[in-house]
């Protein structure tokens, strides 16, 4: 017997298709007493974990010089939503060399989206 088979895992329709080297906001919920609010985290995916719970993928940003991530499920309820601001061109699934990179060493290049081409059948002989 799998563990699959008895547990399906939820998956949230707010969350794009992710990969490492993307960098993204994350919106979070965030429980302060009674209260509820929205918490912004933006930063970069540097591992995304696929597996039998769902997975999870880990957002990293530097913040007043001190490296924070968060590693967050892809099924948590406690995700609001997740945009994808930009796309990274990684060769590596796991960018944990980024954590010892700083300024503007830590950048990746962004990766270029296939534009169609345009005819330039204007200047043409027939």
């Amino acid at each position: 017997m799998d563990i699959r088979e008895l547990v399906r895992p939820k998956v949230n329709e707010s969350i794009p298709q992710l990969s490492p080297g993307d960098t993204v906001r994350v919106s979070l919920r965030v429980r302060e007493g009674e209260r509820e609010r929205i918490q912004n985290f933006q930063g970069m995916v540097i591992r995304i974990r696929r597996g039998v719970d769902g997975g999870r993928f880990t957002v990293r940003r530097v913040a007043y010089g001190v490296g924070v991530e968060y590693t967050l499920p892809f099924q948590s309820p406690l995700i609001e939503r997740v945009e994808v601001l930009r796309k990274g061109k990684a060769r590596r699934a796991r960018l944990y060399y980024m954590r010892g990179l700083s300024a503007k060493r830590a950048r990746l290049k962004e990766k270029r989206s296939s534009a169609t081409p345009t005819e330039t059948t204007s200047n043409a002989k027939e």
